[in-house]
């Protein structure tokens, strides 16, 4: 099985644990239906209430529908003066657009926020989309690198399904793609090698519709290319076959009916190694059951039970009367459910610095340990929340390492390696291990070798094996030589051969011998 295969399976059976966790990244989206202020306790009781070991408690919240600066101020408090909330959330700077608005929340304790911009501005023109596309860039605490950062699009697609509706949802979703390729021309293109995202409200009935298919289909240029985390494509408007990931209508006429609201993710959050998607998505979500082993992407209080009805508050199965409670009265009417999903942190790698092996004479056993780990923070991350570390090494001419590849789950102990040198020939050593990984902050790990071969012929008054003839050598020797007199040989005192010329007998040639040897002193 390869390491990607076995890592993807790894990926679909740890989560439903990680979405009870609550420890890696998770993100959510949600419409919280014009939004001015005020249902502080129902949306700390929709983020924070529990039910069966369940709780929203994202880490990134990307929002819609908020109607000023003020809102924005009013559900920050919210969240972070919710019972049972980390309180380190803060917020972008809002935008005010020319209609209602995005808005983006994030756990201070668990993201950085790297940038927040508009990439497309929207107008009343029926020749435009309506609202602005904010994009928000963050990565999880503890990484710099731009392949563990996520570049979030933030969309209120335009509403209704005739033509003209559907020509102003292209317009936003070719902007999106152009930019997430790294266009310029709406605002500032996505830096390369970032992740990406889009989430929101896309009031698209179909995936065959064309605004849905310029963000996933396949094109000349894919860099830009988005994909659905749970593979589900369809015409999910008014059709049970999709009642499981239908958001919109919680509370108003007609009930549970479509799936406005969604995540899509870049290729590179679904291939199971790094920064990624937790699940599997090449596997379409359930149609029976909410609680899809295979994914950790949620439609937060829908249960599957109430389509083309008012979403099930006493029963719920999903998250209990009370959030479900909570979450009817934040669609105010009408309104939309949160989407949420996690999100894996990619490895960090860290090995030993140096290997020094000392001195040694030619032709010894020379091998030493290398140690390398998965460095990740599990404490803050979780262990399922982190990817494992991937790796090989290579070590220049006269060391020897295996070359792997290699893993490491975090929080465990270190991989321990064994380092050879070359002892054939006499004189200094130096040398590198490269060390190649998948972490993204620490792409290539260097250790330093060192060591010193020393030929005993080459210096034979050097009895100790320091690898110098001097004062030293003649104390240990005269010591030596002094209890082992008249004895046979060899005789050995603290590592001294008294038996200098090897003839088997200590004697005064012995002594003659040395002192010679050590008058020479070495070649």
């Amino acid at each position: 099985m390869s390491q990607r295969v076995s890592r993807l399976f790894l990926t679909c059976l740890l989560s439903t644990v990680a979405f009870e966790s609550s420890a890696q990244l998770r993100i959510a989206t949600w419409n919280i239906s014009n939004y001015v202020g005020g249902r502080t306790a129902d949306i700390q009781t929709a983020v924070y209430g529990t039910f069966e070991g369940r709780s929203l408690a994202p880490d990134v919240l990307i929002g819609q529908e908020f109607l000023s600066a003020t809102a924005v101020t009013a559900f920050l408090s919210a969240l972070n003066t919710a019972p049972g909330s980390p309180g380190d959330w803060a917020a972008a700077t809002f935008v005010d657009g020319p209609d209602t608005d995005s808005a983006f929340f994030y756990r201070t304790g668990k993201v950085t926020l790297v940038a927040s911009q508009v990439i497309a501005f929207g107008s009343s023109s029926a020749s435009n989309q309506p609202r602005h596309t904010m994009r928000y860039d963050f990565r999880p605490i503890g990484y710099t690198a731009p392949a563990a950062t996520i570049g979030a699009y933030s969309v209120h697609m335009k509403a209704g399904s005739a033509s003209s509706d559907q020509s102003r949802r292209l317009i936003e979703a070719q902007r999106i793609r152009d930019n997430a390729e790294g266009d310029f021309t709406g605002g500032p293109g996505l830096p390369s090698g970032y992740a990406f995202l889009v989430a929101g409200d896309f009031n698209i009935q179909s995936a065959s519709q064309a605004a849905y298919q310029e963000l996933v289909g396949s094109q000349a240029e894919n860099a830009g290319r988005f994909f659905d985390p749970i593979a589900t494509p369809g015409s999910w408007n008014n059709n049970g076959d999709y009642r499981i990931v239908h958001t919109q209508d919680p509370v108003g006429a007609g009930g549970m009916d479509d799936r406005h609201d969604q995540i899509l993710v870049s290729a590179t959050l679904t291939n199971g190694t790094g920064l990624s998607y937790v699940g599997n998505h090449l596997i379409p979500y359930s149609t029976t059951t909410w609680n899809d082993p295979n994914h950790s992407y949620r439609s937060w209080g829908n249960d599957g039970t109430t389509f083309d009805l008012a979403m099930k508050i006493a029963g719920n199965t999903m998250v209990g009367p009370a959030i479900a409670q909570a979450l009817a009265n934040c669609a105010n009417g009408a309104g939309h459910l949160p989407v949420v999903m996690d999100v894996r942190v990619p490895a960090t790698a860290a090995a030993t610095t140096t290997i020094d092996f000392g001195t040694l004479n030619v032709g010894d056993s020379a091998a030493e340990s290398l140690l390398v780990w998965n460095s990740a923070n599990a404490t803050l991350w979780s262990v399922s929340g982190i990817d494992g570390l991937d790796y090989s090494m290579v070590a220049t001419p006269g060391f020897a390492v295996p070359a792997g590849p290699f893993s490491d789950a975090a929080g465990g102990a270190s991989n321990s390696h064994v380092v050879t040198m070359d002892t054939s020939t006499p004189g200094m050593k130096s040398g590198t291990i490269t060390i190649t990984t998948d972490g993204p902050d620490q792409p290539t790990l260097i250790v330093t070798l060192l060591g010193e071969v020393v030929d005993d012929a080459e210096c034979p008054s050097d009895v100790n094996g320091d690898g110098e003839s001097n004062v030293l050598d003649f104390l240990d020797f005269f010591d030596a030589f002094g209890q082992c007199e008249n004895m046979p040989g060899p005789c050995i005192i603290a590592g001294v051969d008294a038996d200098f010329n090897g003839d088997t007998s200590v004697d005064v040639l012995d002594f003659l011998d040395f002192f010679d040897a050590f008058g020479t002193g070495c070649e």
